[in-house]
């Protein structure tokens, strides 16, 4: 908290926002954000403005694009990012992340579950505990189903105990995150990196802010397939200890097969040579094989990641707006009024790959 009379830092927070179904629900978020682009103030008596608001736009099925110009036109602050296709939200936080330049970046999701209005106490805990990245903690439960909700806890619980990633049971989609951090993630991660995780590669230190989740203003777009798709990206994604599982595994495996051995020569020399019991002989070939593919299909994933990181495949491909460019009249809908050119704009079009120099 600053002292009377002393001058406070005026800290700027870039808000990035990752839009999917944003049409009808993203209106509102910005009319909620537009106070705080004048200097406000937290209740430990810091300081801060939000600069720019990044809506990404990620290729939804509605008509979100029209929204974010028109959400443009009617706020300054408003610069989006458009992305070529649709690519998932962790790479839609990720596209809007390298655009921004504020102190902070603050990621939130569209559905109006995040309160902006909680910025300003998550700047204080960030401050308070000299914390680089700062995660929403919901203080009620979060505003799905149970099954959803069961799910979530046991997935983080797993890869927090199982897979040594001690942050885990800390994700949230509502984080606040120093600008620099955040920008040097978006520039280094490679394809299929799930955010969360390479976060906690870099962030020095990691924490957590309660507040309140309000009700989403629309239904979730993650279906079960989407769900396990992020699950297994965050295993992956969460370093070697599942190989270490697998060596583990293969020298329990050797170390019963060479017991089994044993107990068949200690019976073979006692004189009990009878050999019986196929069905068990089975389960033991079945088991086995099960055993190594999985394996196989653990290290595959690996050297997948290996593979896309070695290729320098982007993570995402920033485009220039749509209805700008050579195709704004080709799929328009009749009476659709056609957007002016302007031939003296640079062409924003950008490819972030990852650097070929085989990092992490």
């Amino acid at each position: 908290m600053s002292e009377p009379g002393e001058i406070s830092r005026v800290h700027t927070v870039s808000v990035v926002i990752p839009v999917y179904k944003g049409e009808r629900v993203l209106p509102h978020l910005l009319a909620e954000i537009e106070p705080l682009t004048a200097v406000t103030h937290t209740p430990d008596g810091n300081s801060f403005r939000v600069d720019l608001v990044y809506p990404v736009w990620d290729n939804g099925p509605d008509r979100s694009d029209l929204t974010i110009h028109q959400l443009a036109k009617t706020y300054d602050f408003v610069q989006p990012v458009w992305l070529s296709r649709n690519y998932g939200q962790h790479p839609a936080t990720m596209a809007g992340m390298a655009s921004t330049a504020g102190d902070w970046i603050v990621t939130m999701d569209e559905d109006g579950q995040h309160d902006p209005a909680d910025i300003g106490m998550m700047l204080d805990t960030a401050l308070r505990e000299s914390a680089t990245v700062v995660y929403a903690k919901p203080t009620n439960p979060p505003p799905h189903g149970h099954f959803r909700n069961w799910a979530s806890r046991t997935a983080k619980i797993f890869l927090s105990r199982a897979m040594g990633s001690k942050t885990a049971p800390e994700f949230n989609s509502f984080r606040l995150v120093l600008g620099e951090t955040g920008r040097a993630l978006a520039a280094y991660a490679g394809p299929g990196v799930y955010l969360d995780v390479a976060l906690g590669w870099i962030a020095r230190r990691v924490t957590t802010c309660p507040l309140a989740m309000r009700h989403e203003e629309r239904p979730s777009s993650y279906s079960l397939k989407t769900l396990v798709s992020h699950f297994g990206r965050m295993i992956v994604t969460s370093g070697t200890r599942g190989l270490r599982a697998v060596t583990i595994t293969g020298f329990l495996v050797a170390l019963i097969g060479i017991v089994f051995a044993a107990s068949i020569a200690i019976s073979a020399l006692a004189g009990r040579t009878e050999v019986q019991g196929w069905a068990s002989t089975m389960c033991v070939i079945l088991i086995s094989t099960g055993l190594i593919l999985g394996a196989l299909g653990i290290i595959a994933e690996y050297i997948g990641v290996t593979v896309n990181v070695a290729m320098g495949k982007p993570l995402y491909l920033i485009v220039s707006d749509p209805a700008d460019g050579p195709l704004s009249q080709q799929g328009a809908e009749p009476g659709a009024p056609a957007h002016d050119e302007d031939p003296a704009a640079p062409d924003a079009t950008r490819l972030t790959e990852k650097p070929r120099d085989g990092g992490a």
